[in-house]
């Protein structure tokens, strides 16, 4: 899974002095085109304050319910693969840029309203969020603790503004994050994993991230002016904020690509009148859950026969992280190819064997699914490692989709230097399998990647099952309005194969 999320609200609030007769603690700037984080140290006049300071703070929020969906079931929020990054984009259009400084983020521990201001240079629009209030809640202004969302304090607190550390186990933890700047001009792109994780799990408060200067240079004696990130309402939609997640949801099903001496999986999918859901077995037609919940039994020759072969494997309802998925059974384990003579015969004759396979429940009584799986040997070869010529091919793209879409597309890939063989009567092409092959999105017209291939997190490995490749994907993460083409990575025989001119072109509506 690869997803991007975009901002549901973004503002920056300021304390700054206007024309040295007053500061804009009132002001709001909601639909601003940028973010401006700034510290101005005795920049300005204004009576009763000897070398004032004016500092600018960036509030902004990011709508989790597409994942909340998604918790419990298809999404494990603790497992290793699940990543989350915010990504603020730098504008710079030649005006002066600090350098060699910090940014630090904060889990906010109460709302804003974003406003509706645009007035960045006098500050003279008025609304709700500003350096004084918060929000506005039945009719009245609901205030920081401490002017400018200032106030920390430990998660659970009930009268702070950010949240600065908290237990989310077993530990107190920092709940802060810091991203240093050296030249001043980089994006902000800051791992949030953490605090992501606690929002979804419910133990951090859903109410989005302040944004600073870190410790002490928003007081010491310097000036910074200023750094510019664009804002939601930017006219560039491309360069918004972002809040992409990364995670590893894939299934590799190697019912077309089993190998003796190597461990492989193989899946069972139960459907109740087109819709997925859990095997019944018994009079009480009980579910099938948890683990170790079936019985996968290969079988080769004639039962009763000196060459018959029997296994059986233990399998469960299959697991996405810590989430069991219904409807979907997975056993994994190896064979060896020694397992027997008459086993170790027909593989060195035929560099295969075929198995009986089935389902069935625990003791074996009641039958699932009954089979054919092809055991392969291991790829061995003299010393060529020359690729193959690949054709990949998305079967079922359509030219458009709706960005409220989520939709599985399945992939065919076929060697065309594999000899051909003529038959008479039509057969279904076949498609090569690949346990390691990536998608990316670009944008048409732009070429712009706009998501990469994840080879770390796996956000965007390709599944495979008895048929094939596939993934899903959720066009929302797309910018409506515009065209996109899929490419692929192919990882295999140690070459790193890049497919870019496939027919996949495709547009969000």
């Amino acid at each position: 899974m690869y997803r991007i999320l975009s901002a549901s609200s973004d503002t920056y609030i300021t304390n700054k002095i206007i024309n040295g007769a007053f500061r804009a603690t009132d002001a709001n700037v909601g639909r601003a085109g940028t973010l401006d984080l700034f510290k101005l140290y005795d920049e300005s006049i204004i009576s009763g304050t000897a070398a004032p300071t004016e500092i600018s703070r960036i509030l902004i929020k990011f709508d989790l319910s597409p994942l909340k969906q998604l918790t419990g079931s298809d999404l494990d929020i603790s497992h290793p693969s699940f990543n989350a990054m915010l990504k603020l984009h730098d504008v710079y259009g030649g005006q002066t840029t600090p350098s060699n400084f910090k940014i630090i983020v904060f889990p906010l521990s109460r709302s804003f309203d974003e406003g509706i201001g645009r007035d960045v240079a006098t500050f003279e629009d008025i609304d709700a969020c500003n350096y004084l209030t918060s929000s506005i809640s039945s009719g009245k202004a609901q205030t920081w603790f401490l002017s400018g969302a200032d106030k920390p304090g430990k998660l659970g607190s009930s009268d702070i503004d950010i949240i600065e550390s908290g237990s989310l186990g077993s530990a107190i933890v920092n709940l802060f994050k810091i991203q240093s700047f050296d030249v001043g001009t980089e994006n902000l792109e800051i791992d949030v994993t953490t605090l992501v994780s606690g929002t979804l799990a419910g133990d951090i408060p859903d109410h989005g991230f302040r944004i600073s200067f870190s410790g002490t240079q928003e007081t010491d004696h310097y000036t910074r002016f200023v750094k510019r990130f664009a804002s939601r309402h930017s006219s560039n939609t491309r360069i918004r904020p972002k809040m992409v997640i990364q995670y590893d949801d894939t299934i590799q099903d190697h019912h077309r690509s089993f190998f003796f001496d190597l461990t492989g999986s193989l899946f069972l999918n139960n459907f109740h009148r087109g819709r997925i859901a859990n095997l019944l077995s018994g009079a009480q037609a009980t579910q099938i859950t948890g683990s170790n919940s079936v019985i996968v039994t290969l079988t080769s020759g004639s039962s009763g026969s000196a060459t018959f072969f029997s296994r059986a494997y233990s399998g469960s309802q299959h697991k996405i992280g810590n989430n069991f998925v219904s409807g979907v059974y997975s056993a994994t384990f190896a064979i060896s190819e020694f397992e027997s003579g008459t086993l170790r015969n027909q593989i060195i004759n035929a560099g295969s064997a075929s198995f009986t396979e089935i389902w069935s429940s625990q003791d074996k009584t009641v039958g699932f699914l009954t089979g054919t799986l092809v055991v392969n040997s291991v790829q061995r070869s003299a010393f060529v490692n020359s690729p193959g010529r690949l054709f990949v091919n998305v079967t079922n793209l359509r030219n458009s989709y709706r960005s409220d879409e989520r939709v599985k597309l399945r992939v065919f890939v076929e060697n065309i230097d594999n000899d051909l063989v003529v038959r008479k009567t039509p057969i279904e092409a076949v498609s090569e399998i690949f346990t390691r092959m990536h998608y990316r999105v670009r944008d048409f017209e732009s070429k712009e990647t706009i998501i990469p291939f994840d080879t770390t997190k796996n956000g965007t490995l390709l599944s495979t099952d008895s048929e094939g490749m596939y993934f899903e994907f959720f066009m929302s993460s797309l910018e409506a309005g515009r065209t996109y083409v899929f490419e692929f990575l192919i990882k295999d025989l140690g070459f790193d194969h890049v497919f870019s001119d496939v027919a996949s072109k495709f547009k969000v509506e």
